[in-house]
């Protein structure tokens, strides 16, 4: 339920304005060199305080309560803690009359009884991403230096130009959605599996765990429907797999092909708009209007890069590892 992985196996807890959030990762090798400022450039990037961000700032300093000993992984399960010492229930009790169109609030209700964490959306809400930037961190090492995974912010309300879509939605006082890609560079020959196990159905598990990602698509995904196929074909050019064009994405029969893996994802518009909506009052059961308050993302797009490169670097360190078990040679 809320675990991800076979050998790679992370494991996410926590509720946004609980004590903590945290994450325990199982399966770690032994060795790899971690200590708390490994951690910290990829977790700056996920910060808010940027336009467009929510203004609730935490430190969201990790701190390491298992599975390192002298700046190095022991093997054993790490397990990772992140307080939560801004924040401010408040804002969201009116939430209990007014589920929010287009968020958990009413499903978790009938889901857990009304017995869930309703504050700043619990354990449905966005904060839960830190933990995935953490274990995103420790999946690139196992990955190692020769593998890069690199996302980019590409469209903001529909505008390749980020800076101008985010400047329409604060124009409108709406929230905006965006697109972001996601490239992986020094991958092998072999990774992933036919069917269940491919690596377009694995990282697009991961993915969906991220708050807010609405679709995903590989290489020239949904425009390969408007394609031929000679047009849409890969020629390949070499021994080595490389191929003159990449419509594939990195991938074939579900497994990598030594070419970058390249997909997209759909981010929503951020559900807590402070546009005045309509839904309904579960106290009156009528339907009527009111607008959310509180600290929210505008834009939730613009912290979602460095999220998609740690579910995408789980992914792929689960497979890495598999293989390694496997004693399969890579090509």
């Amino acid at each position: 339920m809320n675990s991800f992985g076979r050998l790679f196996r992370v494991n996410v807890f926590g509720e946004s304005h609980g004590a903590s959030v945290g994450v325990n990762i199982d399966g770690i090798p032994a060795g790899i060199p971690l200590t708390q400022e490994d951690f910290l450039p990829d977790l700056e990037r996920r910060k808010a305080g940027a336009k467009g961000t929510t203004p609730r700032k935490e430190e969201d300093l990790p701190y390491i309560k298992s599975g390192v000993f002298n700046d190095r992984t022991t093997g054993a399960p790490i397990t990772i803690l992140f307080e939560n010492n801004n924040t401010r229930s408040t804002d969201y009790e009116k939430l209990r009359e007014f589920p929010r169109p287009g968020h958990a609030d009413f499903v978790a209700t009938h889901k857990y009884g009304g017995f869930e964490d309703y504050r700043g959306g619990g354990h449905f809400s966005g904060r839960l991403t830190l933990n995935l930037v953490a274990a995103g961190v420790i999946a690139k090492k196992i990955l190692g230096p020769g593998i890069s995974v690199k996302a980019t912010l590409i469209e903001v309300g529909g505008l390749p130009d980020a800076e101008k879509g985010l400047e329409a939605a604060i124009a409108a006082k709406d929230s905006v959605g965006g697109i972001v890609e996601c490239v992986v560079e020094g991958l092998p020959i072999g990774l992933g599996e036919p069917f269940f196990d491919s690596v377009e159905s694995t990282i697009a598990h991961a993915v969906f765990s991220i708050p807010a990602i609405k679709g995903i698509e590989f290489g020239s995904g949904f425009a390969a429907a408007r394609m031929k196929g000679v047009e849409h074909n890969d020629a390949i050019l070499d021994a080595t797999g490389k191929t003159a064009t990449n419509h594939a994405g990195g991938v074939v029969g579900g497994i990598t092909n030594g070419n970058p893996l390249v997909f997209r994802v759909a981010v929503k518009p951020t559900s807590s708009t402070p546009k005045e909506q309509h839904t309904l009052n579960i106290k009156s059961g009528e339907v009527e209007s009111f607008s959310v308050k509180g600290r929210h993302d505008l834009c939730i797009a613009l912290r979602v890069p460095v999220v998609l490169e740690a579910v995408a670097a789980m992914a792929l360190a689960d497979f890495m590892l598999l293989e390694q078990r496997s004693g399969r040679v890579f090509k």
